[in-house]
């Protein structure tokens, strides 16, 4: 555009110098550009709808030919710690040696059987180019898958199934403006801490991992953590603290933070997968921490552009 406007600015110059006429050949400029301007204009406008309109369609086509879901839920194969409930380093296993490797290539080749043409990870989107890159330098045999659940299964369904990417649809939900107060200020977030650590409802909480501290096998613990009913039975958690905080009574400190942190999260989560273009031939993977599970399934279950498949019956074999 700027370059075009100068050639303009340029030939005026020009005929200026040749007739003379200066004032009647700026005002034939000012129309051209003028003109130019408005094609542009409509030129993106057009963009605008034809993107809108495409959009519109694969909602549409969603809704003619909802898409299979599979979310395998999982447990974070590189033990970021960053839960409220922790693994010990000695209860940790070390996923890049055998048994572990054996037992997840035989997961990935089941996994593989649903055939997904997409897989989406807990990644945020933020961090999709370095995704892309490392999974190029992964197909190229420059890298090595490192521990995460993201390489160990995304990265090798993908490359078997030949798919371009992984997708990163993660997100960490929106907190309300009194619960950053509240986490902003020592005392403030002082006293909710020590009810969110002292409340009766931790020793439930813990409770959900005693006797499972360390994994035995990754298949039996994929499996547990998949059944619907210790699915269903997660959420209650988020029900009880810190969603029964208040700072003064009657104030909903608790539940303004779980929404954000929790219940918008996964909203959001399910909004990413949403805008991933998809058609009626296509099949997504979602690989995520199980915890998401209580939710996202529950989505993906009453939404109408998706049918969630469950993936107990690949894994069960094994």
């Amino acid at each position: 555009m700027h370059t075009m406007m100068g050639f303009f600015g340029k030939m005026s110059y020009d005929i200026r110098a040749m007739t003379g006429k200066g004032i009647f050949v700026k005002q034939v400029i000012c129309k051209i550009n003028k003109c130019m301007r408005k094609c542009l204009m409509e030129r993106v406008l057009f963009l605008l709808l034809a993107g809108s309109f495409a959009l519109c369609q694969a909602q549409t086509l969603r809704l003619e030919h909802p898409v299979p879901v599979m979310t395998l839920g999982v447990f974070h194969f590189d033990y970021p710690n960053l839960d409220l409930v922790q693994t010990a380093e000695e209860d940790q296993v070390d996923v890049l040696q055998d048994p572990w490797q054996t037992e997840i290539a035989a997961i990935a080749n089941a996994i593989r059987t649903f055939r997904p043409t997409i897989i989406a990870v807990e990644r945020h989107p933020s961090r999709q180019q370095i995704t892309d890159s490392l999974y190029t330098q992964y197909l190229a045999g420059t890298w090595s898958l490192g521990k995460n659940e993201i390489y160990q299964l995304g990265f090798r369904i993908a490359a078997d199934l030949n798919l371009p990417k992984v997708y990163c649809v993660d997100d960490m939900g929106q907190p309300y403006g009194q619960t950053l107060e509240i986490l902003s200020d020592n005392d403030r977030r002082a006293a909710f801490e020590s009810y969110y650590l002292n409340s009766p409802y931790m020793q439930y909480s813990r409770a959900r991992t005693q006797g499972r501290e360390k994994v035995r096998s990754i298949t039996d613990e994929l499996l547990y953590l998949n059944h619907p009913e210790v699915i269903r039975k997660g959420l209650s958690f988020y029900l009880t603290h810190p969603f029964q905080y208040e700072e003064q009574p009657g104030d909903f400190a608790g539940v303004d933070f779980e929404t954000g942190r929790w219940f918008n999260r996964n909203l959001r989560i399910l909004r990413n997968v949403q805008r991933i273009a998809t058609t009626p031939n296509d099949r997504i993977l979602l690989i995520i921490g199980s915890e998401h599970l209580n939710l996202l399934n529950y989505f993906f279950e009453i939404s109408a552009e998706y049918q969630l498949v469950s993936p107990l019956g690949y894994l069960e074999d094994l």
